[in-house]
This record gives structure tokens, C-alpha cells and sequence, in this order.
């Protein structure tokens, strides 16, 4: 595996600290209000959903069960499913959803890849799954061998969590080579990465560091949360991510996002896909609603 040189990393880690000191004290976004609470915008807020559209988003996201009647906002959706008790027989409705409605991708825990693979066959909906998910304390090399192997089954776009540990630990050099290692191995299968930070449990200027490591090592997106962690995507975050790594690369907020007034607010912070970590309740919501 190719390893950076000192340069390399010191290199990386004074962009760093440039930014941390250019960024933390930049104002907070105010969050948009909406009337739409129930987690199933996307099928029934066709409206509103569409203004969001023109404002800028290119991606938002549902879960299972979730049916919109606008066709074309179907392809802005990453219909997502990481419950860890998810069932083949729900991965397989969220399969049939995505390539009855066209959605963006769909999103599954790695040994649900395969089978999603299979499933979307033919289709033009790709597979996201998950790396190091999701504590990321896992070595770089394994997180390296779980996108290979996850590439190799049918995965097209691959969500990473970044070494916590090592972020804490100010071993920025651990912290790089761990982003790097999957982009890496991903970008060399046609897929794209995402990375996520886990931002409930860093500081403000830990944040700042672990988006601009992430922009150094070549990712396409920097994400909040796993969902699993304390707390999931909050406007702050979003729009001091999006300033971090300025319009060109993407941010991804997930976590607590189960309503059209989260989308709307997250959006309008910066970010361009949305993810529904709700599961289950969002999905009964949806189909109640």
C-alpha cells in the first residue's frame, strides 16, 4: 500500500491548521421552517420538495416504503437501509422500490451488497454501503480490503468512518492515511467515497480538521454522522463542513434527518444528499402518512 512521505504529511497538516484558524468563527445558518413532520416528504410534499429541488439540492433521501409521486424527484433519493436487523426480505422491497421509482442508490450494510447488486441488475440505480462503519476503529488496511471487497461485490459508492481516536489524538498522519487508503482503493473501482466524521463526538475545530483531511486525501464527500453515534446532523455542522471544503466537493448530512423541515434546513446549510438513518419508524411514518 502506498505510504505518504513526511513532506507529504506535514504538508497536509499546515493546510490543516490554516484552515482551523481561517474557519471556526464563522457565522451559524438559521434553519428554514416547514410544516411537514412526518419523515415522508418525498412522496407527499411534491411542492416543496421541488422548490428544494431548484434551490440547489441534487440529492435527498428515504427509506423503505416510501413512494413519491413526483417521478423526477425519485432520482434525487438515496433510498437507505442499515438497520442491523434488516431482513433480505426488506432489502429486497428496498431493491424493487428503487428500480420501480428510479431512485439515486440505494444504501446497505456490506453483506447486503451483494444480494443488492443482483437485484438492481439492469438498472440504473447504483449500491452505497458502509466502511469501518460504524465506529472506524478498524487499521486502514482493513478498511482498504472491505471496499475492495465491496466493489468487487457491486458497490459503487462507499461511506467510510474516519479513526476517532486518532483525530483526538491530534495523529493527523493516522487520520490521513486511513481517508487516503479507501479513496484509493475505491477511485481504482469506479466508485466514489464519502466520509464520515462523526461529528457528535468532535470539537468545532476537530471538525475543521477532519474536513480538510478529508478534501487532502482526495474524497468526494464529507458526511456528519453513522446514525448510531449520539447525535446525528445539525445545521452548524453542515455549514461549517460546506465552508471547510468549499462548492466543489459534496456534503452528505445523515443522522436525526427524518423530516421535510430537516431536509430543508440541512440544504439550505449546504448540503447536496441527505440520509435517513430513522429506519423503521420513518418507513411506518411513510406508510401511515
Amino acid at each position: 500500500m502506498k505510504k505518504y512521505d513526511q513532506a507529504t504529511v506535514e504538508r497536509v497538516i499546515e493546510e490543516v491548521t490554516r484552515e482551523v484558524l481561517l474557519r471556526l468563527n464563522q457565522p451559524k445558518v438559521d434553519a428554514p421552517s416547514c410544516n411537514c413532520n412526518d419523515g415522508s416528504c418525498a412522496e407527499n410534499c411534491t411542492q416543496q420538495v421541488d422548490r428544494v429541488v431548484r434551490a440547489g439540492a441534487d440529492r435527498l433521501s428515504a427509506t423503505i416504503g416510501t413512494r413519491p409521486q413526483n417521478s423526477d424527484i425519485a432520482h434525487l433519493i438515496d433510498h437507505t437501509l442499515l438497520k442491523p436487523d434488516a431482513s433480505q426480505d426488506q432489502i429486497a422491497q428496498l431493491c424493487y422500490e428503487a428500480r420501480t421509482y428510479q431512485f439515486a442508490s440505494v444504501c446497505v450494510n456490506p453483506a447486503h451488497v451483494k444480494l443488492s447488486a443482483q437485484l438492481l441488475k439492469g438498472s440504473n440505480v447504483p449500491v452505497c454501503t458502509v466502511v469501518g462503519f460504524p465506529l472506524g476503529a478498524t487499521p486502514a488496511t482493513v478498511k482498504a480490503f472491505e471496499t475492495q471487497q465491496a466493489i468487487r461485490d457491486g458497490a459503487r459508492e462507499i461511506d467510510m468512518v474516519i479513526n476517532i481516536g486518532a483525530l483526538k489524538s491530534e495523529d493527523y498522519k493516522v487520520v490521513y492515511e486511513d481517508i487516503a487508503s479507501v479513496v484509493r482503493a475505491a477511485h481504482a473501482g469506479n466508485s466514489l467515497v464519502k466520509v464520515i466524521i462523526e461529528a457528535a463526538l468532535l470539537t468545532d475545530e476537530e471538525k475543521v480538521v477532519a474536513c480538510q483531511l478529508s478534501k487532502s486525501a482526495g474524497a468526494d464527500y464529507v458526511k456528519t454522522s453513522t446514525g448510531f453515534g449520539p447525535g446525528g446532523a445539525t445545521v452548524h455542522d453542515v455549514a461549517l463542513m460546506r465552508r471547510v471544503i468549499g462548492p466543489v466537493m459534496g456534503v452528505k448530512a445523515a443522522g436525526g434527518v427524518g423530516s421535510y423541515e430537516d431536509a430543508k434546513a440541512m440544504i439550505a446549510a449546504g448540503a447536496t444528499r441527505l440520509g435517513a438513518s430513522a429506519g423503521i419508524r420513518i418507513a411506518k411514518e411513510a406508510t401511515q402518512s
